[in-house]
């Protein structure tokens, strides 16, 4: 059997002063192999036009110290939504985010699955989703980001929370190829993946390959949560500190699913508890 590919670790790192000034800079300090940055405001809808210099810069530096790229769209982008404005304001955030993923070098572009209006009906949502995602997935050329959905914790009308939604939600966009999978583990644990369980990791990651088959999961954010498991509540907390608690997080790195798949961390906390956490992650992942 061939060795397990090892996984790169890394953090969703602040921009602060540029992404060449800030975001690079602080990976080196902290030790990461991987980086996550927001492409605009994840709380609004104005886009971010960008710098072509500190891009260019960006590149360079991520590509001198390894290291591998994601881009988070805004929390607000929603597909499914039934108010036609948010839907809308989704496809262009969207585009914006998979222009500047390209532009920075980026392998993937994270989307959260959106949900569905009160009272909506699943089926209506999924073909609205259809209809503006699918032109999107369509017109990602070769080599350029692919969309990574990221199901959500479970509140409201999710698309897609719990691992059985993906076969649907994928199904809906004829199970495109420039379409990946991102796991959140406090997402997966809040709605309703028992992880803190022995083997909880190890089912859904199981149930994760039966849904969507192998080569979907291009991206793991690896969070603990502040709250048990079916809460449906998105509170992210360190590594091992949460209800999750450490040894799941070790199955991780043991199963064929997340082999070569980057692992990042939402968590809690700046520069020196970032050290901490990726350290313990690779006392994981080498030990």
């Amino acid at each position: 059997m061939p060795a397990r590919k090892p996984s790169k670790l890394g953090v969703h790192v602040p921009v602060g002063p540029g992404l060449a000034r800030g975001a690079v800079p602080y990976a080196r300090a902290i030790g990461a192999e991987a980086l996550q940055v927001f492409s605009s405001n994840p709380r609004g809808w104005a886009p971010a036009p960008g710098d072509r210099t500190q891009d260019a810069a960006f590149r360079a530096g991520c590509a001198q110290a390894g290291l591998t790229v994601f881009v988070h769209a805004p929390y607000l982008v929603n597909f499914a939504s039934p108010t036609p404005i948010t839907a809308q304001r989704s496809v262009a955030a969207v585009e914006h985010a998979l222009r500047r993923g390209a532009a920075i070098g980026a392998v993937g572009v994270v989307v959260h699955a959106g949900s569905a209006g009160t009272g909506a009906h699943r089926d209506t949502a999924l073909r609205q989703l259809r209809e503006l995602l699918l032109p999107l997935l369509d017109a990602i050329p070769d080599g350029a980001p692919r969309i990574l959905v990221e199901p959500t914790a479970g509140g409201g009308e999710p698309l897609a929370a719990r691992i059985a939604d993906l076969a649907p939600y994928l199904a809906a966009l004829d199970n495109h190829p420039r379409l990946g999978i991102c796991l959140d583990t406090c997402h997966l644990h809040a709605a309703g993946h028992d992880l803190s369980q022995p083997g909880g990791v190890r089912t859904a990651l199981n149930a994760l390959l039966r849904a969507v088959g192998r080569g979907r999961l291009g991206l793991v954010h690896v969070n603990d949560s502040k709250d048990p498991a079916g809460s449906g509540r998105d509170r992210h907390e360190r590594v091992g500190t949460g209800t999750i608690g450490l040894a799941p997080f070790a199955e991780l790195f043991r199963h064929p699913a997340t082999g070569g798949v980057p692992l990042i961390l939402e968590t809690p906390g700046a520069r020196a508890e970032h050290r901490a956490d990726l350290a313990l992650l690779r006392s994981l992942r080498d030990g």
